[in-house]
């Protein structure tokens, strides 16, 4: 490290501790903050610290890289939600005190990350992930569930944060009544997404929904649509990607409704893949059906660009800024389920042309090292405030 490094805390989920996987070894953190941080290391001019909170104890390296030292925080099981992350808030602020970084940044406000960078006493910067406010309004939240209470949290975090960094214009349009400062920066993608091709297209026109079944993405509503065009006499397979609450209501029917379409083969549900079985199926298909009704930013969009899919989505949130100047996409008024089977059906029946090379336009958007320079940038900012 050279003396004009900057030294910065960033406050994010270890997915161990966030998805109960406490058999695994290494620590590993959700797609956008660990696209960023994979761009973040090896840079000298930055020392970052990587802290996590956990109820369980883990293994901890003292280093990921060169340039990035990981630390556990162990908060009692009762140190989060339910004590409004106090808690996990003060030990993380500990941890600070002798860290003295001259910037702090939470990866997203669903948890207690935002908070404890915004309490932190240091200059900081909040990431949104997830619009939490937008979403506990969409699913009507009922006072002090889940959704409900994390919106007044993230409100809180937002004005104490010293700004916040929006992954898209409709993330900023919704913090910026709040925040003191906004940057704009979207998601990075990981590098294999930049990868050469992996597999051929198929011969059949394949159309993939990526994400996890939930009512505000409307899965159920596309297997429905897809099932009307497929009465008419278009060929095409559906393959949906995402883990399944398959006791819910709203999991339940979409399954009830999948049976049916699996047995005549024209549609399935593949399940949670990894990155690489992920990539796979993109390069194998043709086109992007998204149709969620609420998105800061459109990961699965992005990255289906990066493998030159063809698009078909909702004008929601991000994906309008992903879109931007690219022709081979298709963007609909959210809900209008007319207009979406019409561009469907119109594309099948003119033999699902393939899409142009996006690949290079989303390289030189949602690179890693793309993104990590605009984070460099932000931290330099919050160190001339300390």
């Amino acid at each position: 490290m050279t003396k004009d490094t900057i030294r910065v805390a960033m406050i994010v989920g270890d997915e161990r501790e966030v998805l109960g996987q406490w058999e695994r070894t290494d620590p590993y953190f959700g797609p956008a903050p660990a696209a960023l941080i994979a761009g973040l290391a090896g840079l000298e001019e930055l020392e970052l610290h990587i802290l996590c909170c956990t109820r369980h104890s883990l293994p901890a390296p003292e280093k990921i890289a060169l340039n990035i030292f990981y630390h556990s925080i162990r908060v009692p099981r009762w140190g989060y939600l339910k004590t409004f992350y106090l808690p996990a808030i003060l030990a993380i602020r500990r941890t600070l005190k002798s860290l003295r970084p001259e910037a702090v940044h939470g990866q997203g406000t669903e948890r207690e990350y935002a908070l404890a960078a915004a309490y932190s006493g240091f200059p900081s910067a909040v990431t949104i992930h997830g619009n939490m406010r937008a979403i506990a309004r969409h699913f009507r939240a009922r006072p002090l569930s889940f959704h409900w209470l994390t919106a007044r949290l993230e409100t809180i975090a937002l004005r104490k944060a010293t700004g916040v960094i929006c992954n898209s214009a409709y993330t900023e349009e919704q913090v910026r009544p709040l925040a003191r400062k906004t940057w704009r920066v979207p998601n990075a993608l990981a590098s294999e997404f930049f990868q050469p091709p992996t597999a051929e297209r198929s011969t059949e026109p394949v159309l993939l929904n990526v994400g996890h079944l939930a009512v505000h993405k409307n899965q159920l509503e596309l297997l429905e649509l897809a099932s009307r065009l497929h009465e008419r006499g278009l060929r095409f397979r559906l393959d949906f990607i995402g883990g399944i609450h398959a006791k819910s209501d709203y999991g339940r029917r979409f399954l009830a409704a999948l049976a049916p379409a699996e047995r005549a083969g024209w549609a399935r549900h593949l399940g949670v893949l990894s990155r690489a079985e992920l990539i796979t199926h993109l390069d194998s298909a043709h086109a992007l059906v998204h149709v969620a009704t609420e998105e800061s930013f459109g990961l699965a969009v992005a990255e289906a660009l990066a493998r030159n899919l063809r698009l078909f989505a909702f004008r929601t949130g991000g994906i309008a800024d992903i879109a931007a100047k690219l022709d081979d996409t298709t963007l609909i008024t959210p809900l209008d389920w007319q207009a979406l089977a019409t561009s469907l059906e119109s594309w099948l029946r003119a033999g699902h042309p393939p899409a142009i090379n996006t690949a290079q336009t989303m390289h030189q958007r949602y690179s890693q090292a793309t993104i990590a320079a605009a984070h460099m940038e932000i931290y330099r900012e919050l160190s001339r405030a300390v």
